[in-house]
């Protein structure tokens, strides 16, 4: 890899509500990254939680990268500044993984390419919402099986409040809280109103969303993990929303707002947020590189 360089990897919100691990969007808070060849694996992290030791999610990603381009993975130095809260719903194991995909793209100078990297990093995650506008940015539509992202439009004037509590929901805890059988009739709802979301950015008709963002497949059964999240999505879209939900696995909760409504949806997740914080984001871009 020639010169010195820092890569940005965006967070993300899965689902959206009733695209249960085939929607996702990307926010603008990045985990930042930069490795360098080492003697031996190392890795140096700041930010949200405590991680540690050379079997970290980047490192991973990395290795997993080059293997899947039939390359040796030479030891690296990590260090990574994290700003995403970990278990919240917000992406911060996915954007460690395609961090570290996208470290193998580029000190294979650029043998996967981005599509490349979108492919082994939803292969690790085993489902691709997060990934996928971990990759590319914005609203994006994905499959893992065969591996497809598409992205959708960016409405102009909008934000993401994000009510994120103080307490951590593991993504393996919200797994297990799901049916393996639902009813058709839940089963239809879900992909009506999974369908509208690409329909009502495509077409501008933004008062759709509220609509589109209804789910009975995930978050009725993570209700007990995230008490008052049903309640708070209510009163997000009562205070002028245009589409809310629980953010990933959750806990956070995520209201889609256009900019005259920022104040009275984030004083409506107040009683949510409880001791926990309020985050006011735009849109992010799929991961990209500085020069330092």
């Amino acid at each position: 890899m020639e010169g010195k360089a820092r890569l940005y990897v965006p967070a993300t919100l899965a689902n959206l509500g009733s695209g249960f691990d085939a929607l996702g969007v990307a926010l603008d808070l990045y985990l930042e990254v930069e490795a360098e060849p080492a003697g031996e694996d190392a890795f140096h992290y700041e930010g949200e939680g405590r991680v540690e030791g050379t079997d970290n999610l980047v490192h991973q990603g990395y290795r997993a990268g080059m293997r899947a381009l039939g390359l040796c993975p030479e030891p690296l130095r990590i260090r990574t500044f994290n700003p995403i809260p970990l278990a919240r719903g917000m992406g911060s194991s996915s954007a460690a993984l395609v961090a570290g995909v996208a470290l193998a793209d580029r000190f294979s100078r650029g043998r996967l390419g981005r599509d490349g990297v979108f492919r082994v990093a939803a292969g690790l995650e085993g489902h691709p919402d997060n990934v996928a506008p971990a990759v590319y940015g914005g609203f994006v539509a994905a499959l893992a099986d065969p591996p497809l992202a598409i992205p959708l439009p960016r409405p102009e004037g909008v934000r993401f409040v994000l009510a994120v509590p103080p307490y951590e929901v593991p993504t393996p805890l919200a797994r297990a809280a799901l049916p393996e059988r639902v009813s058709l009739k839940d089963a239809v709802f879900n992909l009506a109103r999974s369908a509208l979301w690409p329909a009502a950015l495509f077409s501008g008709r933004l008062s759709a969303l509220r609509e589109a963002c209804r789910d009975r497949l995930h978050q009725p059964y993570r209700a007990g993990l995230m008490p008052g999240a049903s309640e708070a999505i209510d009163r997000a879209l009562e205070a002028g929303a245009l589409a809310a939900f629980v953010g990933g696995a959750g806990p956070a909760v995520a209201a889609l707002v256009e900019e005259a409504h920022t104040l009275a949806v984030v004083q409506a997740l107040e009683a949510y947020r409880g001791e926990g914080r309020t985050l006011v984001l735009g849109l992010g871009e799929g991961y990209f590189w500085k020069e330092t």
